[in-house]
């Protein structure tokens, strides 16, 4: 039995019904519960330790992708975490979203750095032992937020010196998709259609999301942003970016300190999440 039992595991096939939002809830609330988790700190190597923990029993290979951000407060160590689910097939498939959060007094990050960090795991969660053609490879990104001010040299340090490597390494060419989370879980889910993403995959996700009946959570308006997405898109990697920037009244909960827990909801969550997982088994 036990050896027929793992076959099955094996090749259980992956279904959006799977992932969870109140687990994925549950994660970000551990997560905001370590306090501010800006690059560099003691509360985001706790955090780090929390992830690896998480990821032992999901069945995928670990990597750390540790690097040095050259901030203009000085270097800062930083911290990919890379979990690569292996495929049947050729090709690869990338989720990622940032862990840290902004370098600020008393911000708790729940949405943005809690909210993509929970819906992670879980989806790494529901991925365990799936099958699957291609790989897919979560990652966690660290250093999307700028130190000082937003440009192109202080922000995105993680997203940035990952698209450098695996540019070397020759793995860009072999991205078929790449899915970036940001902010995803308020309550009010409003995900922008933002304007760099790649047009065809965006496309793609909308429609299963209305499939889902989740049309109203996915919005035809939008503009583009800069995320951790756009040092893929500049590699020709087909990348979009699913973010709600409309957080609060008139965006106000945006890098406050009411960026709190009881401003998202496991629904919201469990939505993202089991449009991921479909667009996941279609691919």
């Amino acid at each position: 039995m036990p050896r027929l039992q793992a076959a099955l595991i094996l090749f259980w096939p992956l279904l959006a019904a799977d992932f969870s939002g109140q687990r994925a809830f549950e994660q970000v609330r551990k997560a905001v519960e370590m306090g501010p988790r800006p690059s560099g700190s003691a509360a985001i190597q706790k955090l780090q330790t929390h992830i690896h923990t998480e990821l032992r029993g999901c069945r995928c290979e670990v990597t750390d992708d540790d690097f040095v951000g050259h901030t203009p407060d000085g270097d800062v160590p930083m911290k990919n975490i890379l979990a690569r689910f292996a495929g049947s097939g050729d090709g690869v498939v990338v989720v990622s979203g940032h862990y840290d959060t902004k370098r600020m007094a008393g911000f708790l990050g729940a949405n943005d750095g809690g909210s993509s960090t929970g819906v992670l795991l879980e989806l790494a969660r529901v991925l365990a032992g799936a099958q699957r053609k291609s790989t897919v490879i979560v990652v966690w990104l660290d250093g999307e937020e700028a130190v000082r001010t937003w440009s192109d040299a202080d922000s995105l340090y993680g997203s940035r010196h990952l698209a450098a490597r695996w540019q070397s390494e020759g793995v860009i060419p072999q991205i078929r998709a790449l899915v970036n989370v940001d902010m995803i879980g308020d309550k009010q889910l409003d995900i922008l259609e933002e304007g760099n993403s790649n047009p065809s995959l965006r496309n793609k996700i909308w429609a299963i999301a209305a499939e889902l009946g989740y049309s109203r959570s996915f919005l035809n308006t939008g503009s583009p942003m800069d995320d951790d997405h756009l040092p893929f898109l500049e590699r020709g990697v087909p990348a979009v970016d699913l973010i709600d920037f409309n957080y609060g009244p008139a965006n106000r909960y945006w890098h406050s300190t009411e960026d709190t827990l009881d401003k998202l909801s496991p629904g919201s969550l469990e939505v993202v999440g089991r449009v991921l997982v479909e667009l996941l088994r279609r691919i």
